[in-house]
């Protein structure tokens, strides 16, 4: 008879109380997603080739996965509470017939148990495929057709999502239990009614209001003018600023809703008891509301952040710039004797010893020509750094291309190239080849800074073409225009943000052997990639280089470990800013709900005085619409000023943005998701509304 009752309750529950469920099954899904990620197939990748960091990766998971228990402990408190209110008159009838607080709790424990066990059911198969999606759409997204998916079940996920989650259930209803048996008998079986509230005047709510919509705008001011200065006082006051204006604007603006029933002169519908109500929801949760409010903001944030970093990758793990596929570096008689070697000759094709130099000449370089040429065509508003602030210099994607060429000058150019290893790029990355006379040398501007093929430089040295700019070594130069810019190497052996392409001659004269070094660059034949794809014959040659005692870049390990960058962000954002997300809807879900249940008298009241049944579900509606809305709109503006200042300082000095007819489509599916999500609640509140008051 006991489990009977047990399992006749545990039914009744799932099945009148949808929010409640979909929130366990939430829970149980966010757990096995995050629980699941090294199983994922980029992970699985990256542990070939970035197994250190991916190792560090998930030293912190623990940490992630404590975070993530702490959140969900308050999403199951949430859902677990209005559960329990909403049967408190029939928990009070079983302590009226005479049931110990003790077996109560035991019928509590087990409902909850068996709950938890579909939901966990669910929650696994739903997880299990949203994880599947996720790693099926960043292999493709960002995996440039090298990583394939391969699909995947993780048992140890499985494990720890059970016993986490069984933990906080039980520890939920633990402490919401002693709650219960704390109250009297006649509270239980009554429930609880709704509180008496002070709505203030109309004088007062309205200053409410404006003093909250200052304080948010004074901590917008804040966050903009000094989060990328990073003034760590500035940043934790305008967000100390920002909590308690949401805070004050949600309370002012929900108490005038008073004062505008009031002075409407329509009173066709249930207009007035529309806003009365609506009034009486947000006014006295205004805290429950705000928190919701800010953690939708944290949402949106981190939903943005981890979009852009996905979006932002692309850029820099295809890079146009790149041309070898392998690095070698040690001793040259020997990386020549392997590479040549019928065992590895078939991986090699476009073979070159790229030989860079720095010259110790340098000093004794004259610029003079050529800087006044680039101050000349430095961009409005920007002043000469010599000028402004001697010797500070600071070159980025973010700075204007003159500005960044005049930096690299002023740090005196030291690097040369010899004109033949720079043909042999070209040659590799089907570009036109270059011929220097003896007056010539060709200015060299490393990729990463930005601004592809340097367009203002190469109209500088279009218009000057047959002046000389500069001397090397006392001799009057020119430079040549249109100089294709590439990768001097794989990946980040060398880090040569500028150089000087000369002639061999002149290289062997400026340059002493012992200030030479050689780089030993190759691709994969085309035929080969044609026939096996990229991904096979790159890892036989990979493990063929490995065992020979060079040290070796490869670009399969140089897209890892962009790669781990943009997993290790963008996961995380996206993770987090799901969890938030559905926090804040349950709270407020769960809050309406509760608040309806109290007040639920008063649509029999308006049954019984002729209003009719479409009118108040009209009414409800609305209502519902409104509650959402009152937090997701200041979340919103708050969202989009912490993205604006997130953006100058984590994407500061970057060395890649996406524009914005790229990123359109995805942002539209982020903003899409989260505009659906809230829909969901919103809908499924409704519902279960309108089925309450039926």
């Amino acid at each position: 008879m006991f489990f009977r009752l047990i399992y006749r309750n545990a039914k009744r529950s799932r099945q009148e109380n949808l929010i409640y469920f979909a929130t366990l099954v939430t829970a149980v899904a966010s757990f096995y997603m995050i629980l699941s990620l090294e199983r994922q197939d980029v992970i699985l990748y990256l542990r070939d080739f970035e197994s250190m960091a991916v190792d560090r990766l998930f030293a912190l998971m623990p940490i992630l996965y404590g975070i993530a228990l702490f959140l969900l402990f308050f999403l199951v408190l949430f859902a677990n509470r209005y559960q329990l209110d909403r049967r408190s008159k029939e928990f009070g009838m079983y302590l009226m017939m005479g049931m110990r607080q003790r077996k109560l709790f035991a019928l509590l424990l087990a409902e909850g148990l068996l709950t938890s066990l579909f939901a966990l059911t669910i929650g696994t198969v739903i997880g299990g495929i949203l994880a599947e999606m996720i790693s099926l759409a960043t292999s493709r997204l960002i995996g440039q057709g090298i990583i394939d998916h391969q699909p995947s079940f993780s048992l140890v996920a499985v494990a720890y999502t059970a016993v986490g989650f069984l933990f906080i259930q039980v520890l939920a209803l633990l402490f919401l239990s002693v709650q219960l048996f704390n109250r009297e008998l006649q509270q239980l079986l009554n429930g609880q009614v709704s509180k008496k509230q002070a709505l203030g005047t109309t004088k007062t709510n309205s200053l409410t209001f404006v003093a909250g919509l200052i304080i948010l705008i004074v901590a917008y001011y804040l966050a903009l003018r000094y989060f990328w200065l990073v003034n760590n006082l500035m940043i934790s006051l305008s967000v100390i600023l920002g909590i308690i204006g949401t805070i004050l604007l949600i309370r002012g603006l929900a108490r005038l809703l008073n004062s505008l029933a009031m002075k409407t002169k329509q009173t066709q519908g249930l207009r007035i008891f529309t806003l009365r109500q609506l009034q009486e929801n947000i006014a006295n949760r205004a805290i429950s509301v705000a928190v919701s409010s800010l953690l939708m903001m944290l949402s949106v944030m981190f939903l943005a952040e981890g979009a852009a970093t996905i979006l932002s990758s692309g850029d820099n793990l295809n890079r146009e710039s790149s041309v070898y596929h392998f690095t070698l570096l040690g001793d040259n008689k020997e990386i020549e004797k392997v590479l040549t070697s019928a065992e590895l000759a078939p991986y090699v094709d476009h073979l070159n010893p790229l030989t860079l130099g720095y010259n110790q000449t340098a000093d004794q370089v004259d610029w003079s020509a050529f800087r006044k040429e680039i101050v000349d065509h430095l961009p409005e508003g920007v002043v000469d750094p010599q000028v402004a602030e001697p010797g500070v210099y600071n070159i980025s994607t973010e700075i204007p291309e003159m500005e960044n060429i005049l930096g690299l000058v002023d740090s005196q150019i030291g690097y040369l190239i010899t004109e033949s290893g720079y043909n042999r790029i070209l040659e590799a990355s089907n570009q036109p080849t270059i011929q220097l006379t003896d007056d010539q040398v060709a200015l060299y501007v490393n990729p990463i800074v930005g601004h592809a093929n340097q367009p203002e430089l190469n109209q500088l040295l279009v218009e000057n073409k047959d002046q000389p700019l500069l001397k090397l070594d006392g001799q009057q130069m020119r430079i040549l225009p249109n100089l294709a810019m590439k990768d001097l190497v794989t990946d980040r052996s060398i880090t040569i943000m500028a150089a000087l392409v000369v002639k061999d001659t002149r290289f062997q004269q400026l340059v002493k052997v012992e200030n030479r070094e050689t780089y030993w660059n190759f691709r994969l034949p085309q035929t080969l990639i044609d026939r096996d794809g990229l991904m096979t014959p790159m890892k036989e040659a990979n493990d063929l280089l490995n065992d020979k005692g060079f040290y070796v870049e490869s670009y399969l390990q140089n897209f890892g470990r962009h790669l781990f960058y943009v997993v290790a962000g963008s996961y995380t954002m996206l993770y987090l800013a799901f969890l938030f997300l559905v926090i804040g809807c349950t709270v407020l879900a769960l809050q309406f709900l509760t608040q309806l249940k109290q007040t639920k008298s008063r649509y029999k009241t308006l049954s019984f005085l002729g209003a009719k049944a479409d009118q108040m579900q009209d009414s409800l509606k609305k209502q519902v619409a409104s509650y959402f809305l009152f937090p997701l709109i200041p979340a919103m503006v708050s969202g989009t000023v912490g993205i604006t200042a997130m953006k100058t300082y984590i994407r500061y000095n970057a060395d890649f943005l996406p524009s914005i007819s790229n990123m359109l489509p995805f942002v539209l599916m982020m903003v899409g998701t989260f505009l659906l999500v809230q829909w969901v609640y919103a809908w499924a509140v409704y519902k279960t509304a309108t089925r309450d008051i039926a």
